[in-house]
């Protein structure tokens, strides 16, 4: 296996920004499905940081063809001298959203498996184009800075990111679930990378294409057919979620520091003054509040994400109505919205 010397260089200073250099006693863990992307970013970092690697490949059980890929990549990782281990949720995904539960599940294994090994960071191989169909997509669902902002190329993994709700959680699929579980940095060294530079740094490796990638009934099939066309550059896309990126990171950092200032706090409640606010903060302070409350109060009632639709509690609060949303009651009082555990619902 030989790559171009240009192409490891680039890839260990795009890896060594976002993250320390690994060593053996703290690896890089990369997750490689087998597709062309993920063994060309396997390749690379062998090349970068030798005995510095680890692997894994996730099984969802979804497809009979799994097996075999996985098995590919084990083999692949076994002839290179990397430890390779393939993961298995204990229960495939089923019923709506299978994409979305897959991606939990999947997460949720490689972290519990990479914080086992002592890794430093977990590397996955979104290039260029998937942050390009990822702008398109939310464009389309008429998302706000925070989803045009796309993949992100580092962000923590925590356990209790998913505490407010645990019936919803993650844990099931083996990861651990106290509130002081580390976080384990999850890297995208490739963000920058087209994806046919990738395959073509593959072409001397083993790799499969995933069916799933033409399956038309997935959104981010018809993305990548418009992209295809040519007709727009997925440079540019990822550019444009790069400055959203800077967008939504300063509104953060905005909503921290009202969350500091205008938030009081009981054994009951949470109360917030939004008292000026344009609408984006005052969403942003609500989400904030729900979260910490349900988290707070054990509260499991209720679908609850950061991407929850909040519009109609916050048109039902600005007009000086309570409204409950996920098993939080919210009641206005002039400028100051109070949060706090709905009350149980009357039996009829």
């Amino acid at each position: 296996m030989t790559l171009p010397p240009e192409a490891i260089t680039r890839f260990t200073t795009d890896l060594t920004t976002l993250a320390p250099a690994p060593t053996p006693a703290s690896p890089l863990a990369v997750a490689v499905s087998g597709g062309p992307d993920s063994m060309a970013m396997l390749a690379l970092a062998t090349a970068a940081f030798p005995n510095a690697v680890i692997a894994a490949t996730v099984d969802h059980r979804l497809r009979p063809a799994a097996a075999q890929e996985a098995a590919m990549v084990a083999t692949w990782c076994a002839t290179h001298g990397i430890p390779h281990a393939t993961l298995f949720p204990d229960h495939p995904p089923t019923g709506a959203s299978i994409q979305a539960q897959a991606r939990h599940l999947r997460y949720a294994l490689l972290a519990d498996w990479a914080l086992a090994a002592r890794a430093g960071a977990l590397a996955t191989a979104h290039h260029a184009d998937d942050q390009a169909e990822t702008f398109l997509m939310r464009a389309a669902r008429g998302s706000g800075p925070a989803g045009l902002a796309g993949i992100r190329p580092r962000w923590n993994f925590r356990a209790d990111r998913w505490a407010a709700d645990p019936a919803r959680s993650p844990a099931n699929a083996g990861l651990r679930s106290d509130r002081k579980a580390p976080a384990l940095p999850i890297i995208r060294p490739l963000l920058a990378w087209r994806r046919a530079d990738l395959r073509t740094l593959a072409a001397d490796l083993p790799f499969i294409d995933d069916p799933s990638n033409t399956d038309r009934r997935h959104d981010r099939t018809h993305a990548r057919a418009l992209l295809a066309t040519g007709q727009i550059d997925p440079l540019a896309l990822a550019a444009a979620a790069a400055h959203c990126r800077d967008v939504d990171t300063a509104l953060t950092d905005t909503v921290d520091w009202l969350w500091r200032t205008r938030r009081t706090a009981d054994d009951a409640a949470t109360r917030i003054d939004v008292t000026d606010l344009p609408r984006e903060l005052r969403r942003r302070l609500a989400r904030r509040a729900i979260g910490d409350v349900r988290a707070t109060h054990a509260v499991t009632e209720g679908r609850w994400s950061d991407a929850t639709n909040i519009e109609s509690l916050l048109d039902a609060l600005e007009s000086g109505k309570p409204a409950t949303q996920a098993g939080i009651l919210v009641v206005p009082k002039r400028q100051i919205w109070r949060f706090s555990s709905a009350p149980p619902r009357r039996s009829v």
